[in-house]
């Protein structure tokens, strides 16, 4: 697999994470050979950290620290909340033109705080039915979690009753299907556009990441309302 990388310095690196890579080995997918950390590692040429997490489903901005010393500084600077990131998600139903989710999420028995920002960019109504609706409505937003909860967009996005589109397990069963059979969606339609910080001499530190391809061919159905034939 060929890397996008987007950002590289002495310190660190940042690649744009496709759909489906998962960051790094884990034990709910032990089947899977090919990881973003290895696939970073073997590009630089020795170990390096990844400073945060994305989803395996998710795309976009992935950044890791080159040494030990600087990862723990940039850890220290999402201890603190001093990072900012900014995501986007195509959404079932209308969303309200802004939004913050204050829901306090539970894994494993542990119950933590979560808060999550949204403001909608944009607003599409397609002609196709589902349930007693003889159209579907969906919602570009624009997503800015001020926690790093585990599946936290995601989970905040359904209790609001706007899940993500080919979100499982979080997400609509029925839109996912729906999403599936008759547009070929196998991705989940979530983005991890910007990463912002500070280096540790206080210098800034600003990654875009550009929206995959399939993200970029469902809001272009969405905006144009060319469907496939039935």
């Amino acid at each position: 697999m060929e890397l996008d990388i987007i950002y590289e310095t002495d310190d660190l690196i940042a690649i744009n994470k496709p759909h489906g890579l998962l960051v790094h080995r884990s034990k709910i997918a032990d089947d899977v050979k090919v990881f973003a950390l290895q696939l970073v590692r073997d590009h630089v040429g020795h170990f390096v950290h990844p400073v945060h997490r994305l989803d395996r489903k998710t795309s976009g901005v992935l950044l890791f620290a080159k040494s030990r010393e600087v990862n723990s500084r940039i850890q220290t600077q999402f201890q603190e909340h001093k990072v900012n990131k900014t995501y986007l998600a195509l959404v079932r139903g209308y969303t309200p033109d802004e939004l913050t989710i204050d829901y306090p999420l539970t894994v494993e028995d542990k119950t933590q705080d979560a808060e999550t920002y949204f403001r909608t960019l944009e607003r599409f109504e397609i002609d196709v039915p589902f349930g007693k609706f003889q159209t579907s409505r969906y919602s570009l937003v624009e997503v800015k979690p001020s926690t790093g909860r585990f599946h936290q967009i995601r989970k905040h996005m359904k209790h609001i009753f706007h899940p993500i589109l080919g979100d499982r397990p979080h997400g609509c069963n029925k839109q996912n299907r729906l999403w599936l059979e008759k547009f070929g969606l196998t991705k989940m339609m979530l983005h991890a556009q910007y990463l912002g910080c500070e280096f540790p001499d206080g210098k800034p530190i600003e990654i875009t990441a550009s929206k995959s391809k399939e993200f970029i061919r469902i809001e272009q159905l969405l905006r144009t309302g060319n469907l496939p034939p039935t």
